[in-house]
């Protein structure tokens, strides 16, 4: 077995460090290249086009049941995770990973399982914690793993995550990467030390690349049952076992500890911005009430009114005050 399937993560400043990667790379590579870089789920992507003008090889968006052919670089399309199945991929519309689709993950664990030591894989510049469970299940199944410096990367959080948790082979560069990767295509893998795959790297493969998502129900049966529930649907959360805390809810989103903390951030955020308008909401209430009240005749309920609009006005700023230093950011550190 050759190693012949290269499978790069990128977020936030990923499309320079990809462009950098594919202009270090021959056009005769002996291998294909798979990418993953999150973006909105709508329109098109342009990387395909970026990549190709880069360097070398020709760049596509990625298609169902598109067989893997070397020098080529095969791009994920938008809201669709990409999936490794032997050699071909497939694309689906699996459970969100950390919220997104496609995920970097996804594509790891499924070249992972389908490949084992003929995949190098490559993270590069990202945010938070995408590419590290993926990049364990590389490294467990014989892979090579190659990480771009931190102190490169415009953002370093994904290659700080991933070097926390996998004892990685090459960090360097990203300038560097793309001559490295040349070197180490084609090479010969060694299958002795292979561990077999798990039942949960199968089970998550399984789940993503199945459009219903977790239907057939294995992963209670893989994981241990937390009180945390899913940003996405509000589901139960089960933990999955692994160098790094992963949780997936019953439908199938998954969550990474950073993402997860991330997303109960925003909704925390979004549900105070939510009270902030009921307070002030419920003050010019309580103060329209007050004139009601006296064009009434009715003191005592005026003064009532009137407390109640000073409680709803304290509340609101004390609230306002909070939000606008960006209290929910700076505790839940996004």
């Amino acid at each position: 077995m050759r190693r012949d399937l290269v499978v790069v993560g990128a977020s936030a400043g990923g499309v320079e460090a990809l462009r950098h990667l594919v202009a270090g790379v021959p056009k005769d590579l002996p291998a294909a290249v798979v990418v993953v870089l999150h973006m909105p789920a709508g329109g098109t992507s342009a990387l395909p086009a970026i990549l190709a003008r880069s360097g070398p090889l020709p760049a596509m968006a990625a298609e169902d049941g598109a067989e893997l052919r070397n020098a080529h670089i095969y791009v994920a399309r938008p809201d669709h995770h990409v999936v490794v199945e032997n050699d071909v991929l497939r694309l689906s519309r699996g459970p969100t990973e950390n919220g997104h689709r496609p995920a970097v993950n996804t594509l790891f664990r499924s070249a992972a399982l389908a490949r084992g030591p003929a995949v190098i894989g490559v993270v590069l510049s990202g945010a938070l914690d995408d590419g590290t469970a993926g990049m364990a299940a590389i490294k467990q199944r014989g892979g090579t793993t190659v990480v771009q410096d931190p102190e490169d990367a415009l953002y370093p959080g994904m290659a700080e995550s991933v070097l926390q948790h996998v004892v990685v082979d090459h960090v360097l560069p990203v300038v560097r990467i793309g001559p490295l990767v040349a070197r180490l295509a084609g090479q010969h893998a060694d299958t002795i030390a292979v561990k077999p795959a798990s039942d949960t790297l199968r089970t998550e493969v399984a789940v993503s690349k199945d459009d219903s998502g977790a239907a057939h129900g294995d992963i209670p049966r893989i994981g241990s049952p937390t009180t945390l529930t899913c940003p996405d649907c509000a589901g139960s959360l089960v933990e999955i076992p692994g160098d790094s805390a992963q949780y997936r809810c019953l439908v199938g989103h998954a969550w990474t500890a950073d993402a997860l903390m991330d997303a109960y951030g925003v909704n925390l955020e979004r549900a105070m911005w939510t009270a902030l308008r009921t307070l002030d909401e419920k003050a010019s209430l309580a103060h329209r009430m007050v004139d009601v009240s006296k064009n009434a005749g009715r003191e005592l309920v005026a003064e009532r009114y009137v407390r109640q609009e000073e409680e709803a006005l304290a509340a609101a700023d004390v609230l306002r005050k909070y939000l606008l230093r960006g209290g929910v950011r700076e505790e839940t550190g996004t």
